[in-house]
């Protein structure tokens, strides 16, 4: 029978545009009313188009996407080509736009603009996005974001004659009416059944396909490999088959990030960081008033270090929840091979040990249903969650999880804070001064390609600290106890001065002594503060300054170097740009957002600087994007 749907709905359309044609040439028929005019002109404005950045409207989707090539900086057919988008690809990237748009948000880089007239000055060329990794992938853009959004209807209404065949059998206008009816229930994303694992097949060939390796919108599943099938599912269904397969997606992401951490190379790795682990263990052993008869929860434990930590302060019961079942078992054999592990309510190995160490392996956010851990029982939380630019990997949100179902009202959270820091480096933090002398061969065009490339993927390493060039600046702080899930996505602004003087002797000189500033290092600290560890606090620190981690620093390189100089009386030419030798900026302003990318585990950076020199005069750059 659901077969059978999508002819009878051509045969109803096809129906209706004969008898437009004969209505149509049926002359006698015709008739004037007086409110004719009127009903015309309500028609003719209901199907104008709607520009995606501002209030123009359009008789055509042609003349709306000039329009947005030429004044926005936004060229809809260079897209669809470029990016190989089908028909669903397009809808949604229609409803993405406009989305951001009401926002005031870049579509392309995630900028937030103070005002809708900001975000028209700010937009630029499209920024290069990772091979099918587009924000807008996700189906809630499958629901149209205006109402009787009439682009909708006729973005591609060019192709319309080369793909008469592909479309023959979906009308599309009773299409984008299913769209509207897809809602996304979050609930859905908390469970998973079986019936996730429910597979498409097609009678053609004998073929088969999973869902999550389909194509899927609302209910109509186009598996790869020539596998064919259309269905129009009820509302409900079609809700949950897209909550489902977005859950897929997470738990595809999930999988691959925790078997990642089955190597034992990566926790030797982490557990040799003595900056990381020594910070640990301090705030764990050295405050015996906080963990000495807790209940203590590790979120992510690995191979349980600070578990045992925990264990050895004197804990009474110690909850180590690990989602790599590989780890898990692990971290259970080597509490079991210390005598620290708990089985239920009797204890392993001998009477050394105490048996308060218990293994649970799963997510933390499906311990709830499980039962193992009642809410709000744990004294203490502790977890090291932190990734690269701190906010990779996104652990952050199951350690706020964890704070909120299991941990005690005034309970403690280790560390209870964190702070990403950013500074500007110099031309010793990129690999040019390498390429420029290789065995006495100056091989520099490398080093400036790479350069070039580096302007466009974040790069995880260490600085050297005398290559910091400007003054160190707080970019964000988070407060563990208090802060919410969405506060993981922030934007702030910062300025940047050049450290040092003018000249050796801190003269002024009749010609500016410049610094070339190449990018920005983005580092963290985490504190136990006195709020919990009271008798011992401690940071731990990734800073360029402070002795190196295995979480290095994360660097933003500029698409071009800017000149800087300490501000003074300098003589400068005042008609030069701003940021060149012949006028350095005294200060750059960073506008720097960090945000969860589409991709699970992974975060957007956006950048745009501004320079001031040394008359006042400003210039900007264009927004960069990088993906980690």
């Amino acid at each position: 029978m659901a077969m059978e749907e999508p002819n009878t709905t051509y045969m109803e359309v096809e129906e209706a545009d004969n008898s437009d044609d004969d209505r149509d040439q049926n002359w006698d028929d015709w008739k004037v009313d007086e409110n004719g005019d009127e009903e015309d002109e309500a028609e003719a404005m209901s199907s104008e188009l709607l520009c995606l950045f501002c209030d123009s409207l359009y008789s055509s989707s042609n003349a709306l996407f000039e329009h947005c090539s030429s004044a926005h900086r936004f060229n809809f057919n260079t897209l669809k080509t470029t990016l190989a988008l089908d028909f669903y690809g397009c809808f949604k990237l229609i409803n993405y736009v406009r989305s951001k748009v009401a926002e005031n948000k870049c579509w392309s880089c995630g900028i937030v603009c103070r005002s809708k007239e900001d975000l028209l000055n700010h937009l630029h060329d499209v920024i290069n996005f990772d091979e099918g990794l587009f924000p807008w992938n996700d189906d809630e853009f499958l629901k149209p974001f205006l109402n009787e959004d009439a682009l909708l209807y006729s973005f591609d209404e060019d192709d319309e004659g080369d793909d008469v065949e592909d479309i023959m059998s979906i009308d599309k206008k009773e299409l984008i009416k299913d769209f509207e009816l897809i809602s996304i229930d979050e609930d859905d994303f908390e469970s998973e059944t079986e019936e996730n694992k429910l597979i498409a097949s097609s009678q053609n060939g004998g073929k088969s396909a999973s869902v999550t390796d389909a194509t899927f919108s609302n209910g109509i599943v186009a598996a790869e490999a020539g596998v064919s099938s259309y269905k129009i599912l009820d509302d409900q269904d079609s809700s949950l088959y897209i909550a489902k397969v977005a859950a897929n997606k997470v738990k595809d992401v999930n999988k691959s990030y925790f078997g990642g951490y089955s190597s034992y190379g990566i926790h030797r790795d982490m557990i040799s960081d003595k900056v990381r682990t020594d910070a640990y263990r301090q705030a764990i052993l050295e405050n015996p008033s906080l963990v000495k008869g807790a209940v203590v929860m590790d979120v992510g434990c690995g191979t349980g270090i600070l578990s045992l930590f925990a264990a050895q302060a004197g804990a009474s019961r110690v909850i180590a929840v690990e989602a790599s079942e590989k780890m898990a078992a692990v971290a259970a054999q080597i509490a079991k091979d210390n005598n620290i592990l708990r089985i239920g309510s009797e204890n392993e190995g001998s009477n050394q040990g105490n048996g308060v160490m218990e293994v649970v392996q799963g997510m933390v956010e499906e311990l709830q249903s499980t039962q193992k851990v009642q809410p709000h029982s744990v004294d203490v939380l502790v977890s090291e969650w932190m990734g690269y630019c701190l906010l990779y990997e996104s652990m952050l949100s199951s350690v706020l999880y964890a704070r909120d179902q299991f941990l005690k009202p005034g309970g403690a959270v280790l560390p209870d804070m964190a702070t990403m820091f950013v500074a500007g480096f110099g031309r010793g933090g990129t690999s040019i001064p390498f390429w420029e002398n290789v065995y006495g061969f100056n091989m520099s065009c490398i080093g400036e390609e790479i350069v070039k490339d580096a302007s466009r993927i974040p790069i995880v390493d260490v600085i050297d600290s005398c290559d910091i060039i400007t003054t160190s600046t707080v970019l964000q702080n988070f407060d563990l106890v208090t802060m919410k899930l969405e506060e993981m996505d922030f934007t702030a602004k910062v300025e940047l001065e050049l450290k040092g003087e003018t000249s050796a002797n801190g003269s002024t000189s009749s010609k500016p002594i410049t610094t070339w500033c190449y990018g920005v290092v983005i580092w963290f600290e985490t504190g136990f503060t006195e709020r919990f560890c009271k008798e011992k606090p401690t940071i731990l620190s990734t800073s360029p300054h402070t002795p190196s981690t295995h979480w290095s620093q994360t660097i933003l390189t500029f698409s071009e170097p800017i000149a800087m100089v300490s501000s003074g009386k300098l003589n400068i030419d005042k008609m030069a740009a701003v940021g060149t030798d012949a006028c350095p900026v005294v200060k750059i302003q960073c506008r720097i957002s960090v945000v969860r990318a589409a991709q699970h585990r992974s975060i957007d950076i956006s950048m745009e600087l501004s320079g001031i020199g040394p008359c006042g005069r400003k210039r900007n750059w264009p927004a960069q994007m990088f993906n980690l």
